[in-house]
């Protein structure tokens, strides 16, 4: 569900250097793709943005202000898959889920550090959009309401909605969370402390 060296989107105003991470139309996204082609760290395992790039990134919103580097991901994602290689990155956490091509994408002091398909909730049970601080950490979690297991869950709202471990396949959702690989959720909930911010992008 995402190709190696398409990460940034290229806008109406165009950035001629920046592509995009496609989705197949089975996630409801979009299929164009660009071609992404900044200087590649000499192991490939991910690649590296020029000031310029990093600038044109942030005002237009694809990445995080003050991305310096983002994962090389080769070939499709599909759902399970995820990618995590903190490497020596160091720093606060940046935590942002794109609904539309149902990716959840985490940095760490500029550095990708993470990404995987996710899940996120149907017709009526809608995920919000917005910016949410973690409110609480809870390792071994069970939807009361669904009874249903919520691994390595980062509650979002006052109101349930998380981030947490989930069995990620086709035709899945979820009542409103973030539905994320068990084995990335619990990586992810090691590394996030209560506080960190989580931006959920919307699907439109």
């Amino acid at each position: 569900m995402r190709f190696s060296n398409l990460i940034l989107l290229i806008l109406a105003c165009a950035v001629a250097a920046f592509g995009l991470r496609p989705w197949s139309s089975e996630s409801g996204a979009a299929k164009e793709q660009e071609q992404l082609t900044p200087a590649p760290t000499p192991d490939q395992t991910r690649l590296y943005l020029n000031a310029s790039q990093s600038e044109q990134a942030g005002l237009s919103g694809v990445l995080p202000r003050g991305t310096r580097s983002i994962l090389n991901v080769r070939g499709r994602m599909r759902y399970g898959d995820f990618v995590w290689d903190v490497g020596d990155a160091a720093g606060p956490l940046v935590i942002r889920v794109d609904l539309k091509r149902q990716l959840i994408s985490v940095f760490r002091g500029g550095h990708e550090i993470g990404t995987a398909v996710v899940l996120f909730g149907a017709q009526g049970h809608e995920t919000p959009v917005g910016r949410f601080p973690i409110k609480a950490k809870l390792e071994n979690y069970r939807s009361r309401t669904y009874d249903a297991p919520m691994p390595f869950t980062l509650w979002l709202t006052d109101d349930g909605v998380a981030i947490h471990g989930s069995e990620v396949r086709w035709g899945a959702a979820t009542h409103g969370c973030i539905g994320v690989p068990t084995d990335f959720a619990q990586s992810l909930f090691h590394l996030a402390s209560v506080g960190d911010v989580v931006e959920i992008r919307g699907a439109t």
